[in-house]
């Protein structure tokens, strides 16, 4: 049963990190999920599109992935708005069914040699629903998260959206590294073992499901001021400078995100030339450490500002993108390429650590998920979707180096936004309950 937000204050402490862990999980089996996918389509890949060479094969798979996130604005829309109209716990809830059917439809679907072309058309089936999932989990659990906490020590826990969130992506590597190493050969992995992986996830968000139905609802929800607008699209474009912030502030930092997590690990065997398991071990290793860096930086901004640690981000991003990956490209050990990812994902938490609950804070509690999911899906679909593809077709063209000065533009332009945006830590739109 539920606990009500009356309970959760009564309660205390104990209640709200309760239900803070729980919606992390959740959230942690919603991104294994999604990022299984690139984690494997280096061995399914073949199945689903036979034909061409390894980078045009990826390329095939790389789009599906970008097609994956054109249902995640219309996901931010729909579940934001459920989520300022009947909870953010309710939300979540809808978010896991819709993952958990996504991973069982690739899981089970057969290759293109069993089905012909039945089965690319299923596989974008599956990513159009994981998006639609995943567009509304965002908003909804960085609401959750932001709202749960208390205001000294927001940013940190907001921050355990990204440690799930990288989480789930290290579990993905993990299985992917012990069907490797432990269980199965290159070949069978290629043929079927893959489904392993996804088949796992659908699984485990059933263990997601039972978790959340303990969670709270937060007090700030039940207290709303104004719950004739919530979840409004009219409601919302009352906020014209938020919603503006939102893009600005996502633009660089969700496209730097995707390129030094979920496209590293191609561009290390694509480009770079290391093998599959290598690849898989180091960004398994640089992506613990990230993880771990995420509270560490969500405790410093409840100590010096959200908006200082932003810069920090905007202005390292912006200088050093371009050298990273240039000299990531003419690595010739695994530490040489260790060292540099590590460096870029220690400048890339100065976004990923607080940006869900700088958001937060620029909305009040009526439209505060729609708000944060709409815009943040819109902007993550158009710049976080596409880098894969761009990234494989600037190297397929032979200006490999393009895709670098795209990132660093990108990235310039969200400092210009920190720049001029209030510091959301001393002007915060959430009222603890």
């Amino acid at each position: 049963m539920m606990p009500s937000p009356a309970q959760t204050a009564a309660h205390g402490a104990a209640w709200r990190i309760a239900s803070i862990l729980r919606g992390a999980i959740g959230n942690l089996v919603e991104w294994y999920d999604w990022y299984v996918y690139s984690a494997f389509s280096l061995y399914f890949a073949k199945a689903f599109f036979p034909k061409g060479d390894l980078t045009a094969q990826l390329l095939n798979t790389a789009a599906v992935f970008a097609v994956g996130f054109l249902m995640r604005p219309l996901g931010g829309w729909l579940l934001g708005r459920y989520a300022d109209r009947h909870g953010r716990r309710a939300a979540l809830m809808v978010s896991i069914y819709l993952m958990c059917g996504g991973s069982l439809i690739v899981a089970l679907t057969p290759g293109y040699a069993q089905i012909g072309v039945a089965a690319p058309v299923l596989l974008v089936l599956a990513r159009l629903l994981q998006g639609l999932s995943l567009g509304g989990e965002y908003g909804s659990s960085a609401t959750y998260l932001s709202e749960m906490a208390t205001a000294r020590h927001r940013g940190f826990y907001s921050s355990f959206q990204y440690v799930t969130l990288i989480a789930g992506q290290l579990l993905a590597l993990l299985v992917l590294m012990s069907l490797q190493h432990v269980f199965l050969s290159t070949e069978a992995l290629e043929a079927w073992g893959w489904r392993i992986a996804f088949g796992i996830g659908a699984a485990t968000a059933l263990v997601a499901l039972y978790l959340r139905r303990g969670m709270a609802e937060t007090s700030a929800f039940a207290q709303r001021s104004a719950p004739a607008q919530a979840g409004t699209l009219h409601g919302l474009l009352q906020h014209p400078r938020a919603l503006l912030t939102v893009v600005g502030l996502t633009m660089g930092g969700t496209l730097a995100f995707y390129t030094y997590t979920i496209y590293m690990q191609k561009y290390l065997v694509n480009s770079v030339g290391m093998s599959k398991t290598d690849a898989t071990l180091i960004s398994a290793a640089t992506l613990f450490l990230y993880m771990l860096l995420q509270p560490v930086v969500g405790a410093l901004s409840d100590r010096i500002g959200r908006r200082p640690v932003l810069i920090a981000f905007g202005v390292l991003g912006s200088l050093l993108t371009v050298p990273i990956l240039s000299h990531l490209q003419a690595v010739t050990t695994l530490w040489q390429a260790f060292a540099l990812i590590m460096l870029a994902l220690i400048v890339l938490s100065g976004y990923t650590a607080i940006n869900a609950v700088v958001k937060a804070e620029l909305f009040p509690t009526e439209v505060r998920a729609l708000g944060v999911a709409l815009p943040y899906a819109l902007t993550v679909s158009i710049f976080g979707g596409t880098a894969e593809y761009l990234a494989l077709w600037f190297k397929s063209i032979g200006h490999e180096q393009g895709f670098y000065w795209y990132v660093t533009v990108c990235i310039a332009i969200s400092l210009l936004v920190y720049l001029r945006m209030p510091d959301t830590r001393a002007h915060s739109r959430i009222v603890d309950g």
